[in-house]
């Protein structure tokens, strides 16, 4: 069966904002599946807008930030 995007629902959501963009920490559930944690990345081009990158490696600034969302998000799941 392929993805269906009216059957995920988000249960949390907060950004850390970066120089370069964002850091989004979310919890996600599937077809009122098990809660998930999602982690992405989303950089700024030279227009300033906004899009999906892979995540890849965190900086430690980026880490530190990001735990205290990674924190808050496990209260939710």
């Amino acid at each position: 069966m392929p993805f269906n995007p009216s059957m995920d629902k988000e249960l949390f959501s907060k950004a850390l904002d970066t120089e370069s963009g964002k850091i989004v920490v979310s919890v996600h559930s599937y077809n009122n599946g098990p809660n998930k944690l999602q982690i992405t990345r989303e950089i700024k081009d030279r227009e300033g807008n906004l899009s999906f990158a892979k995540l890849g490696r965190l900086s430690k600034e980026e880490a530190e930030g990001a735990m205290p969302l990674i924190k808050e998000a496990l209260l939710n799941m």
